[in-house]
């Protein structure tokens, strides 16, 4: 009796979010017999193609990466918007190689690795992006709290306890068909700091040329802060996630094998690359508004350093408004409960594949003891970050170094999987695609040397 009212507990707030799906799904549908018809049905044809993509790249987008933008607004003003032009197609390119993989072999990239690379790699990648990403869940668990106490002042204790139980216990209770909805509309909180930037009113003319004119100053501060937005915005769980997610989706089509999965087709390749561009456009997008407001705003009123994502929208209320400093903190709790599952849940699929388990969200929690202790794991000692006395700055340093020692290893694996006709047959990266992959390897690398030198 007492599990069902647990369960019915923690399911709430999912049932809650499918029903206001559906009543949108039921108004669209109204609407649709009306003149503006078709626009609609090709709106709603456009959000049903949208998945993995979109929730990887909102994805990353936390907490810890908005504060990594914040700072670059604040301390370059706009000389840093070219980073997302320059950004988006090399993430493309890689979690677009990460899709294909796990749709056309049916596998994760754990378990590809593990077949095609050995054990003893994947191994020692699976236990950096496991610290990795737990120093980040710790960091992004506080940012929330912190964010929150922007708007109510509830004590810090019980919300970063609470989050993390919320969170966790919304991971292992909720049916995967439910739950990647809830992840894909959650998503739609990052227009909030499209809507933060615009009330800001930046200078559009010196927006346009610090997006189209690349302005690089060869300062140890800004060659770190450059390595530090490659590494928040091109980062391994985001490798793992994707392609663990295009699995998930064909197990829940009822390829429960991967013989069955095995393989793909034009169609399917089409709908994952509108999906993965889209998503890692709207990701982009959302980064440049970022570092646009915090240009317009901060930079301009002399506040060049920014710690936290919180500090950066407490810095924008005097002067951009009180809706712009809402929106900010909005977005970073909205952004947090996205991005931590999904830096749990890639911690999870890494380990529990290195381990030859093939488990996942499509798993109950007695069928995916390893998967789920990860997620466990990983949330209860991000939470122990928060009480340990450990600076959520000197966290985020530490998960960048662990990024930057991993980044290019695993990212060589993917080129090497992703061009290997015998794994990927007739949908092998091409030679432009390749081309942009290997530049980012290169670029990886530079930044992983500059996260390791940035400690000294």
């Amino acid at each position: 009796m007492s599990k069902n009212i647990i369960e019915k507990t923690i399911e709430a707030p999912a049932e809650a979010l499918e029903y206001g799906i559906e009543s949108g799904q039921k108004l669209a549908h109204n609407l649709s017999s009306g003149s503006y018809g078709q626009p609609i049905k090709k709106a709603k044809d456009y959000w049903y193609l949208l998945g993995p993509g979109l929730t990887t790249g909102a994805s990353d987008d936390d907490p810890s990466g908005i504060a990594t933008y914040s700072q670059a607004g604040a301390q370059t003003g706009f000389g840093f918007l070219w980073t997302a032009l320059f950004t988006f197609p090399l993430m493309a390119v890689i979690q677009e190689a990460c899709a294909r993989i796990g749709l056309v072999t049916g596998r994760g990239l754990a378990s590809n690795i593990r077949l095609h690379f050995g054990k003893r790699t994947l191994y020692w990648s699976t236990i950096l992006l496991f610290a990795a990403n737990t120093f980040n869940i710790g960091a992004d668990i506080g940012a929330m709290a912190n964010a929150t106490q922007l708007v109510f002042n509830l004590n810090t204790t019980l919300l970063v306890i609470g989050t993390t139980l919320f969170i966790l216990l919304l991971q292992i209770f909720t049916p995967y068909v439910r739950y990647a909805k809830y992840l894909k509309w959650l998503a739609l909180v990052l227009i909030a700091y499209i809507a933060s930037a615009i009330l800001a009113k930046p200078h559009w003319s010196s927006v346009i040329s610090g997006t189209f004119v690349p302005h690089i100053s060869f300062t140890k501060s800004n060659l770190i802060l450059l390595c530090a937005v490659l590494g928040t915005t091109i980062t391994p769980y985001l490798f793992f996630w994707q392609t663990s997610q295009e699995v998930e989706e064909q197990i829940a089509q009822g390829k429960l094998t991967i013989a069955e999965r095995r393989g793909s087709n034009k169609e399917a390749v089409k709908k994952m690359r509108i999906d993965v561009w889209s998503g890692m456009f709207f990701s982009n997008l959302v980064m440049f508004f970022i570092i646009a407001a915090c240009a317009s705003v901060l930079f301009s009123h002399g506040i060049t350093h920014i710690d936290t994502a919180a500090q950066a929208a407490k810095a924008l209320r005097p002067f951009a408004g009180s809706a712009s400093y809402y929106l900010f903190a909005a977005g970073i709790v909205g952004m947090g409960l996205l991005a931590i599952p999904v830096l749990a849940g890639s911690s999870a699929y890494a380990i529990s594949e290195s381990l030859g388990k093939r488990q996942g969200l499509n798993s109950k929690l007695k069928q995916g003891y390893a998967f789920y202790g990860v997620v466990i794991i990983s949330m209860l000692v991000g939470l122990g970050i928060n009480f340990l006395g450990i600076n959520p700055i000197k966290a985020l340093i530490y998960s960048a170094v662990a990024n930057g020692i991993v980044a290019p290893i695993i990212l060589v694996q993917i080129m090497l999987l992703a061009r290997n006709q015998k794994v990927m047959g007739e949908w092998k990266n091409g030679k432009l695609s390749g081309a942009f992959g290997w530049i980012l390897v290169g670029l990886m690398s530079f930044s992983g040397v500059a996260a390791i030198y940035s400690l000294f």
